[in-house]
Formats: structure tokens, sequence, C-alpha cells
């Protein structure tokens, strides 16, 4: 007995050593896959990912959100590759990463995390929203537009985990004119966050929205969303690499970019400052026909991008946004497809002024996101474009 006693305790310290050792993994490790704790119904999904709580979805289930389900501050949700998410509720239904808390969505590209709705029409769900600690131009903090999330600090490389091969569809839900979701709108987000392969299809508001933040990101597809594809403001700082966005075939949808500072003082800091490369915007010549309409103070880089069937490829407005771009040098390698005017400038007072030899650069080589206006290849398949 005393042999059988000791086994047994002995076995009991080296499972309980190797669980502390396994936990103890530096904050930037992928955490834990561990067993959900029990409160979240696959058929009913909505609710609190407390402190101390990791959720591990299975990816052989369909999800079925029929509420809000926020990751509150200590809380964690793990997504597997192939994990599917189907919104059910309308405008009530949306997923929220509040400060503190992470999302890890480790999809592939051969087994993307999808995130849907049962009704595949643009608006059928809220999308995507993350709030994190780093720096906003709005004020030390600020409340998001939808779920109420304060977001906003001053931790440059806070962490809200990893999105990765991830698709978010029909999202975009409208409250009011004032209170709109996106595909995936980031709040705040800090450089410790990994965003590589994600898009944003089909939905009723803009495909991607940054709301200041040092988040960084590559490859984002964009494509058939009914306001703009890709947008910042209050003072994003980060970098971008790889970006495809396109139209709707009916011609619904907005610009291609649209960049903003602060609207209540163009000058505000941090400034909207972000570097923007190998991106091709894809539009039309009606609605809001600017490929890329940068405003009330935002600057930026630009390099190897691809503007093809707007009315005006660039538009800058605003006296701290056109100062700084107008012969600065700041956009290079542009290649314009039927565009029917290059670029264009206003100032403060709402007056034309002339675009200066060198605000942007010429270059008919120049590829954007991989293949000109073709799907590149890092998008294929996952992106559920074709």
């Amino acid at each position: 007995m005393k042999k059988n006693q000791l086994k047994v305790l002995a076995l009991a310290l080296t499972v309980a050593t190797t669980v502390f050792t396994v936990q103890s993994c530096g904050s930037t490790d992928d955490p834990i896959i561990e067993t959900p704790n029990g409160t979240f119904d696959p058929a009913n999904f909505k609710g609190d990912i407390t402190n101390g709580t990791t959720l591990t979805l299975d990816p052989a289930k369909v999800y079925k959100l029929t509420g809000a389900l926020s990751v509150k501050n200590g809380g964690k949700l793990i997504i597997p590759a192939g994990t599917r998410i189907e919104a059910t509720g309308g405008t009530s239904a949306f997923i929220t990463v509040e400060q503190g808390g992470q999302i890890f969505v480790n999809g592939t590209a051969s087994a993307p995390v999808v995130m849907t709705a049962t009704n595949a029409t643009p608006g059928a769900w809220g999308g995507l929203v993350i709030c994190g600690r780093a720096p906003i131009n709005k004020g030390t903090t600020a409340s998001s537009e939808v779920g109420n999330a304060t977001y906003g600090g001053n931790i440059v490389d806070d962490n809200s985990g990893k999105l990765e091969f991830l698709r978010v569809e029909y999202a975009g839900a409208i409250f009011t004119a004032d209170k709109e979701f996106n595909g995936l709108s980031l709040f705040g987000v800090g450089n410790g966050t990994v965003i590589n392969n994600v898009a944003l299809v089909n939905g009723s508001d803009d495909g991607i929205e940054f709301f200041g933040g040092t988040v960084n990101a590559t490859n984002i597809v964009s494509v058939g969303n009914e306001d703009d594809a890709f947008d910042w403001t209050e003072g994003w700082n980060g970098t971008v690499s790889g970006i495809y966005t396109k139209r709707r075939a009916d011609n619904t949808g907005n610009r291609g970019i649209e960049a903003d500072n602060n609207s209540n003082d163009n000058d505000a800091n941090p400034r909207s400052n972000p570097t923007i490369k190998n991106a091709t915007f894809i539009g039309a010549t009606t609605g809001e026909a600017d490929g890329m309409k940068i405003r009330v103070g935002s600057h930026g880089n630009f390099d190897n991008i691809v503007l093809s069937g707007w009315t005006t490829g660039i538009n800058l407005e605003h006296d701290a946004t056109v100062n700084y771009f107008n012969g600065g040098g700041k956009i290079n390698n542009v290649r314009f497809i039927n565009v029917t005017n290059q670029a264009s400038a206003k100032n403060s007072a709402g007056a034309s002024v002339a675009v200066l030899p060198n605000t942007f650069t010429e270059n008919a080589a120049a590829t954007g996101a991989g293949e000109g206006v073709s799907l590149p290849s890092w998008a294929t398949g996952w992106s559920g474009i074709f």
C-alpha cells in the first residue's frame, strides 16, 4: 500500500508541476488551450467571459450568436481554425473585446475562422469590436460607439490578442446615423496585438476602421462593403502592408480610404500618421468616388498603391492635411487605372488649391496588393473572394 500511495503522490506532484510550468509562459505567448468552464451554449451563444475565464470554442460546432458576447478584462476567448460563428440576433448580436480582455483567432489559410450571419445580407449583425489601452486623441479615454466599452490610454504595446485568417461577413448593423458597426472596429488597440489575413466582406458600413491606437496589420481584404473600405481616425499610428479593397458589383459603397485625424482639432495629438503600402483600391465613378480621401489633419506615408475606377484618385482636404502632403513626397509609386482626376486639394475654407509637383509620384508598374487589380495570391481561398 505504501508504494502505491507514494506513486500516486509522485504522479500528483508531477502533474501539478507541469500545469504550473505551462501556464507560466511569457505574456506574448499564446495561452493554453483549456476546456470551457461550462456556461456557454453554442445554440444560444452570448454573455460575458469574465476575469480569469478562458473560453475555447469547439471547431466541430457552429456557434449561434444570439446577443452580445463580451470578453471582459482578464478574460480570454480562443477560436480554433475552422470555427464558424453565425449571428442570429440582428443589431443586438456582436462581439466586444474590452480593455484587458483578449481574443485569439487561430485560423489558417485552409481553415479560416468565419464570423457570419444566418441572414446573408449586409447589416445582419454587429461585427467584431476590440478596445485597447493605446493612445487616442479624442481624450485620455473614450467610449466605443457600440458596446459602450472604454478605450484609449498610454500603453503603446497593449496586447488584445491575435487575429489570423479571419473572415467577417454581413456585419455593420446600423443603430442610428451616428451609431454604426463596422466589420472590424479597432478602438485604441496596441501594437502588441497581431492582425494578419483578415477579410471584411459584404458589410453595411466600413469594412475596417481604426480609432486611434498603434496596431499594425498585414493582408487586409475589404470587399463589397456599403461604406468606406478602409477607415481611420482619432490618431491612429500603425503600418499596414497588403490591402485589397473593391466596391460592390452594383457600385454601392464609398471611398477606398477615408483618413481622418480629429474633426474638432485637426492638429490634435497623437496625430493620425500611418504607413500604408502594397495596396489596391478598386472603386466606381458614382457616389463617393474618391480612391483616397485624406482630411482633417491626418498625415501618412503611402507606397506602391493601385487606384482603379475612381473619379478622383487622391483627394486632400483641410490645411493641416494639404500643407503636409502638398509637394511633400509622402505618396509614392501610384498607378492610376481609369481614374478621371488623379488628385485634388481643398483648404479648410473649402476652396480648391493647386496640387503641387511631387505630392505624389506615378509608377505604371506598381503592383499594389500584389497583382494590380486582380485578387492577390495571398487572399485566395480563405477570404471568400473569387
